[in-house]
């Protein structure tokens, strides 16, 4: 072994051991939070005296705790814990396990093992909707930290909430940045126009989407680039987003990896230099990505479809499938493209971008759109009767 080796050894040993650390302190204030949950959840329902406390249970309770110095114990915090033990009763079946040992070890009143015990074989008798696909107790305890939760719990939708959890543990993502992708609509963005039976089979697997139709996503939101709108221009806004490499690649979706930027290429005597070369690692195939900052015009069209011809005759190797042109647009004529893409026999593409967060009515715009481009036959029951009431 040599000295650098060496270094290197400890440097992961270290690392790892502190990420062990992390994980078991998230693992504890996990479990303690759902405890304080299932216990004031238990009382509400059978306390003996409960009627004497009524609506104010959690207040006169917040204020008790908190004369006793016990941390994070504010109303809003015991009412949050009460919900995270709603949505989430399975986290008894490893919660218990866990527990278990503490209650052995004195460290915890047996009464407190009595409760998780009874209440573990009570949630694993819940029906959970056959079309919604869930996560392990385990995996969810393990990979996610309370702070996740707390963003989980905002989601209404099982479905969507199921979504993001997985997303979550396969992105590595932090709090910060699922809360982001909430507000970002990545859920809409990536499944609203898809069929849910193919949105559900996917994420139940925690696998990407295998078709390139399903990659492209419209619109894409890059407000992490932090470009202030009278500094646009093309060369500004690549830049930036090769500053946040990491939040650009969550944006675009799982599977790209980057290859180049200004790459560029010789055709004939003259260079041309394309904006970003990406790779998509399932897709087996390069994705050209011109970034404009004007309206989508016929010209743009024309240039990224050269480059994907260039790309194929001379960058395509064994193994690889055919190049992918990506026309990132500030707006977008639906028109025009159609018609600018017609005949081309490569996969181009144009979708709109934005360098902020979609307004309300942005949303309710899309989400509007959305709604009337899925046919009819595919649409559950619920979306049908949605789709004919008018969103406020």
């Amino acid at each position: 072994m040599k000295f650098k080796e060496l270094s290197k050894s400890i440097q992961d040993i270290h690392l790892a051991f502190a990420k062990q650390a992390g994980r078991s302190v998230n693992m504890a204030l996990t479990m303690r939070n759902w405890l304080i949950g299932l216990y004031i959840k238990e009382y509400e329902q059978k306390g003996l005296d409960r009627v004497k406390y009524g609506s104010n249970t959690i207040t006169l309770l917040a204020d008790e705790l908190q004369k006793e110095k016990i941390p994070s114990t504010a109303y809003t915090s015991l009412k949050q814990y009460r919900q995270f033990y709603d949505l989430y009763p399975q986290i008894g079946q490893t919660a218990s396990g866990q527990l278990k040992i503490l209650v052995q070890t004195k460290e915890l009143p047996a009464a407190i093992g009595k409760t998780l015990s009874g209440q573990s074989k009570a949630n694993k008798k819940i029906q959970k909707p056959q079309d919604i696909p869930t996560l392990s107790p385990e995996k969810l305890i393990t990979s996610l930290s309370y702070s996740h939760f707390v963003e989980l719990m905002k989601i209404e939708d099982p479905l969507k909430r199921s979504f993001y959890e997985i997303e979550s543990i396969h992105g590595n993502w932090s709090s910060r940045e699922l809360r982001r992708q909430i507000s970002t609509l990545y859920y809409e963005r990536l499944g609203l126009s898809k069929n849910k039976a193919k949105l559900t089979k996917m994420i139940a697997t925690g696998t990407s989407a295998h078709d390139i139709q399903d990659v492209i996503r419209e619109p894409y939101v890059f407000e992490f680039a932090g470009v202030k709108h009278e500094e646009v221009n093309e060369a500004t806004v690549a830049n930036a987003l090769l500053r946040q490499l990491n939040s650009f690649f969550l944006e675009m979706g799982r599977g790209f990896c980057f290859e180049a930027s200004n790459k560029k290429i010789l055709i004939g005597d003259q260079f041309y230099f394309i904006d970003l070369v990406l790779y998509h690692r399932i897709l087996k195939c390069h994705f050209l990505i011109e970034l404009k900052i004007n309206e989508l015009n016929h010209e743009n069209v024309s240039q990224l479809n050269t480059y994907v011809n260039y790309y194929k005759k001379n960058e395509m190797h064994s193994g690889d499938n055919p190049p992918v042109g990506l026309l990132l647009c500030t707006e977008k004529n639906e028109a025009l493209a159609e018609y600018a893409l017609g005949g081309i026999d490569n996969k181009l593409f144009v979708s709109k971008y934005q360098l902020e967060l979609p307004t309300k009515s942005e949303i309710k715009k899309f989400l509007e759109k959305k709604l009337k481009e899925l046919p009819q036959s595919i649409l559950p029951v619920e979306q049908k009767k949605f789709k004919r009431k008018k969103i406020r």
